[in-house]
């Protein structure tokens, strides 16, 4: 009866491991240098090669000839292992016989002695299944089992397995295989059946397998009977229910030439595949054409269509037709080749900006003509006329500037108004006075573009612009700073008045007549208060 390829082709010595050459040059030196664990932990994607790594390391630990890298596959002990039939290689499944009883009875096992072999080996497959109750009664025989015990472990989760089972065994990672790995060993098991395939039909396989080299042989296997004698494109894509590269080359071709059309009939034509198969066909094909550097396709638009395909993926997941997230899907595809790039965006407006600059100043030109032909003026009119418009033509523009922010945006015309005052305009510098503070200051850096966009617009591109900042006075401060002023002028009033400070011209800087002093009525109610004897008159010298 014959064999499935993957049990007709699985490896029996560490040299046939494909894809994993780390793990077999490691375990290759531990045999041949005789340092030897007790327990290891094979991890990694199904297909990947633990199982069988296991079966070769336990029959190179039992070989005659060994502990070997290379079991001679002719003594009894090799035979017996390769045929599955070695009463000291005991494998377990994790998932059937998973409780604390199934584990009891392993560790009966552990205490006897093996009856033909070296060594007694358990193989303990999908370990992350066993219970709790079932790791913790395999702690202490899994650290300190007997010298004649070993144990392998085989899991696709090893983040389900307890630290402290982890600590205690050698723990080795599987890779996951490359596509052009699993292709090769594919067009090795051909040749060696006899059947004719193409490379194309080998890359679809494999790429479906998603890095399994058992999921590989098995597609390989139904794909033989499928297509009768030779395996190419048609046969493996009708059987997997994929879409054919072709398909999707010219797919593409459609959306970068925005033929909505041709997409539209692709929906209609692939309506009975499943539209997540197709976007995820589509993810894949766009991957290659990145990676074989196809000049139709940048890196921008690559990650443009990959964000779209995730969002149409998404859709998906929330319960939404099918056919209809895989047209929108598309359609925006179609839709995302108008995007212009912001360099072109930018060039676009520059060209815009120079045309109503030159337009602007035909027009000018014209106006100075037809003046010029309906009044000639004298010399001197021409220099005061030449005079006042070098002068008032600046201020011109700044005044249109402002108009342009209020048509754009009234509150920000109003406060471009009301806080910023030309200066002047020399060598392509526009030079303002701005008093802008808190709210109104946020709000001119958030419309800057806009304001630089009218600037460069009115008075040229490339021209810069200088602000000189200013506080501005709020009306308080400006009451207070007059009342300050007000009383500072009363008191000098007050003390150039007075007769400690006599003004120069004022009475009291007069010389006074001594005896006339007694006649004053501030001296004369003085004296009737005190009621001296006698008063002397002395003159300041």
């Amino acid at each position: 009866m014959a064999l499935a390829l993957a049990r007709k082709y699985r490896p029996s010595t560490f040299s046939d491991l494909i894809g994993q050459e780390s793990i077999s040059k490691t375990l290759s030196l531990a045999l041949e240098s005789q340092k030897l664990s007790h327990a290891y932990l094979f991890s990694g994607l199904r297909g990947s090669g633990k199982t069988s790594t296991a079966r070769i390391f336990a029959k190179a630990l039992l070989c005659e000839k060994g502990p070997t890298a290379t079991p001679c596959q002719s003594c009894q002990q090799c035979q017996m292992a390769n045929e599955g039939r070695h009463i000291d290689i005991i494998e377990m499944d994790a998932a059937s016989n998973r409780g604390i009883e199934d584990i009891k009875e392993l560790i009966e096992h552990t205490k006897y002695k093996p009856s033909i072999g070296r060594f007694k080996i358990f193989i303990i497959d999908e370990v992350h299944m066993l219970t709790v109750q079932a790791f913790n009664a395999l702690l202490k025989t899994l650290e300190e089992p007997p010298e004649f015990v070993k144990f392998i472990l085989a899991t696709t989760d090893p983040l389900k397995l307890p630290a402290t089972i982890l600590s205690r065994t050698q723990h080795f990672r599987f890779k996951k295989l490359p596509e052009k790995t699993i292709s090769k060993h594919l067009a090795f098991i051909l040749s060696k059946e006899g059947v004719e395939y193409s490379d194309a039909a080998l890359d679809i396989i494999a790429r479906n397998a998603q890095g399994s080299m058992r999921d590989a042989i098995t597609l390989l296997d139904q794909a033989i009977v499928y297509a009768n004698g030779k395996i190419d494109t048609t046969s493996v894509t009708s059987m997997l229910g994929v879409v054919d590269p072709e398909v999707l080359d010219k797919l593409i071709d459609a959306i970068l030439n925005k033929k909505r059309d041709a997409v539209i009939a692709f929906t209609q034509e692939y309506a009975s595949y499943e539209a997540e198969m197709i976007i995820d066909e589509l993810t894949l094909f766009l991957r290659d054409k990145l990676l074989n550097k196809d000049p139709k396709l940048t890196t921008l638009t690559v990650e443009r269509f990959f964000k779209i395909l995730a969002e149409g993926k998404r859709l998906l997941l929330i319960g939404s037709s099918g056919d209809f997230v895989l047209l929108l899907t598309l359609l925006k595809m179609v839709e995302a080749m108008e995007i212009h790039t912001i360099d072109a965006m930018i060039q676009k407006l520059q060209n815009e900006l120079t045309l109503n600059q030159s337009q602007t100043a035909t027009q000018t030109l014209e106006q100075k003509a037809a003046t010029t032909e309906s009044k000639a003026p004298t010399n001197q009119e021409k220099k005061i006329e030449k005079k006042v418009e070098s002068s008032l033509l600046p201020e011109d523009k700044f005044q249109s500037l402002i108009e342009k922010l209020y048509d754009r945006n009234y509150d920000l015309g109003k406060l471009f108004e009301e806080n910023i005052s030309f200066i002047s305009y020399e060598n392509k510098t526009l030079t303002w006075e701005s008093t802008v503070e808190g709210e109104a200051k946020r709000m001119l850096i958030k419309h800057w573009p806009l304001i630089k966009l009218f600037v460069e617009e009115i008075f040229g591109l490339g021209t810069k612009i200088e602000n000189i900042s200013k506080k501005k006075l709020t009306k308080e401060s400006t009451v207070k700073q007059q009342n300050i002023q007000e009383s500072q002028t009363a008191e000098e009033n007050a003390q150039s008045s007075s007769c400690i400070m006599p003004q120069s011209n004022s009475e009291a800087s007069k010389d006074k007549d001594p005896n006339s002093l007694l006649e004053e009525p501030m001296v004369k109610e003085f004296l009737r208060h005190l009621d001296p004897k006698r008063v002397v008159i002395k003159q300041k010298s």
